[in-house]
């Protein structure tokens, strides 16, 4: 995708072609494989199902991040080429920044330090920012390092002691910084938006972003930029589209349709994956479990469960979920022959799940163009692309903002 699509018809384009794509396959992305038994998919397409059942866990994780790549019976490769060329997205262009104060990044995660020069070196304005406004900013250290190109910097956050902490940073750097304690979703941070005030956010969740860029329109800021983060952290059960293009579209998102493009797990750590896959055997197996002990073939949804119940026997572990279920007490059975079952669930589970796993960019694709659209309806000419590798951030993709009017002064 250019880096300099500035027309609203270029953007709607796009648009359409994922959403004739995600329509059209639906069937195959929106049933999750962790919640049935059978998906209704695989009675059409036996033989793609049955070679990805047959095939182990670890098969499953060495492709999960890029499932594009595997060579799977019909109709996956003429899928996965499809999907990657809807999902393309070109690097934005970055500029050669001046090396920052070595003391900016103390304090700073290494991770989310390398994601805020990527943002910086990714964004570029016509006009030099007057007023930085770091928006659900945490410590502020992204509105710091952009702050000491120009202008001055108000940062936005909800957590009291990261509001506090993030201004002891900000005295210790010399840097002038005003650090306020503030629900963005309330009606009086409205005021602090303007045509003089650039907003920016990485990797601000659902309907945090999505405030921030109505507010930008509403208030006129000139510019604004963000990496939105998330899309399914929003109050409302199904997903309210933004832009009118989108409003028009005949595909309808739940929640829960909303957390596909956040199932990549390229930044989790080895000890975290084996928690991770032992909660999900467990879970899987506690799921056969429930079906038996109900009498009924469907999946049960069970609490987020504290990182103790897995020091706990399997046995334990899903007798003290019945109870917590209110499920009558379980019978004496195999419970390692069980516990195994869950694990070749999850194995199965894996490897049906590619499938979805190649829909996941071009879903975030169709949900980052809602808000550039959104933007474009406006009058904001955009520049959308990627501003640092997947292995940084799965949540690479950036929307630049600009009014085409030239900005109006106070």
């Amino acid at each position: 995708m250019p880096t300099d699509l500035t027309r609203h018809a270029m953007l709607a384009e796009r648009f359409q072609q994922l959403d004739s794509f995600l329509l059209k396959h639906q069937a195959l992305w929106r049933p999750r494989p962790f919640t049935h038994l059978q998906l209704d998919w695989e009675l059409a397409h036996p033989e793609l199902a049955l070679w990805l059942r047959n095939r182990s866990l670890d098969d499953a994780e060495a492709v999960h991040n890029c499932p594009e790549t595997l060579r799977a019976p019909a109709p996956f490769p003429a899928l996965a080429a499809q999907a990657s060329e809807l999902g393309l997205v070109d690097e934005l262009p970055h500029a050669l920044t001046e090396a920052p104060d070595a003391r900016h990044s103390v304090d700073v995660p290494g991770r989310k330090w390398r994601q805020i020069q990527a943002f910086d070196s990714a964004l570029t304005f016509q006009e030099s920012p007057l007023h930085w406004l770091d928006w659900c900013a945490g410590k502020g250290h992204l509105g710091r390092h952009l702050a000491r190109r120009s202008g001055t910097l108000t940062c936005l956050e909800w957590d009291p002691a990261l509001v506090a902490s993030g201004a002891h940073l900000s005295r210790r750097l010399g840097i002038d910084a005003g650090h306020r304690q503030q629900d963005v979703m309330s009606d009086e941070v409205t005021e602090l938006l303007g045509p003089n005030i650039t907003p920016v956010a990485l990797h601000a969740c659902g309907d945090l972003h999505a405030r921030l860029i109505k507010l930008s329109i509403e208030r006129r800021c000139a510019q604004l930029a963000i990496a939105p983060c998330c899309y399914n952290r929003i109050q409302t059960e199904r997903y309210v589209p933004l832009s009118n293009t989108a409003a028009a579209s005949a595909l309808k998102l739940s929640r829960d349709d909303l957390g596909l493009p956040l199932s990549e797990t390229v930044t989790a750590g080895a000890r975290e994956r084996r928690l991770r896959d032992q909660s999900m055997a467990w879970r899987l197996g506690f799921d056969l479990l429930q079906r038996d002990l109900r009498g009924k073939d469907e999946y049960l949804p069970t609490p987020s469960l504290p990182g103790s119940w897995l020091k706990k026997t399997f046995e334990a572990y899903c007798r003290d979920l019945a109870a917590k279920k209110e499920l009558r007490e379980p019978p004496a059975r195999d419970w390692h022959a069980l516990e195994r079952d869950g694990w070749q669930r999850l194995a199965e589970v894996r490897n049906l799940e590619l499938v979805r796993g190649l829909f996941r960019r071009p879903l975030e694709l169709w949900l980052l163009l809602d808000r550039a659209l959104l933007l474009a309806e406006n009058g904001y000419a955009i520049q959308l692309g990627t501003f640092c590798p997947a292995s940084l951030t799965p949540r690479n993709l950036m929307i630049i903002a600009e009014l085409d009017t030239p900005r109006a002064t106070t």
